[in-house]
């Protein structure tokens, strides 16, 4: 069992043995930031794309400008075809197997 001592009844460190503890708590503390570095550059090799997350979300903006032009254009041709055909939009998108983009 442990009994509490009051701290200014403790006796005093002397500054050699207080620098020293400081020195190994500087020392754990400098192993710990090497640890965490060489941690976070073994995470950073094994994602996909090192980028920065900026340039990764901007390149998935140009891929859905992209897409949606794309799409636009599909769906302006079906539904020409519809027309020429005379049926209606949704009967072309089910020829062609395209779904709703609700389903």
């Amino acid at each position: 069992m442990t009994l509490y001592v009051e701290p200014w009844k403790q006796p005093m460190l002397t500054s050699e043995l207080q620098k020293a503890n400081l020195e190994a708590k500087i020392a754990a503390l400098e192993s710990r930031i090497a640890d965490v570095q060489a941690q976070e550059q073994e995470i950073r090799t094994k994602l996909k794309s090192p980028l920065p997350a900026a340039t990764t979300v901007q390149r998935h903006i140009q891929l859905l400008h992209a897409y949606n032009e794309t799409r636009d254009l599909a769906t302006g041709l079906m539904g020409i075809l519809a027309d020429n055909r005379g049926v209606r939009a949704c009967d072309i998108h089910a020829q062609f197997g395209v779904r709703d983009e609700a389903s």
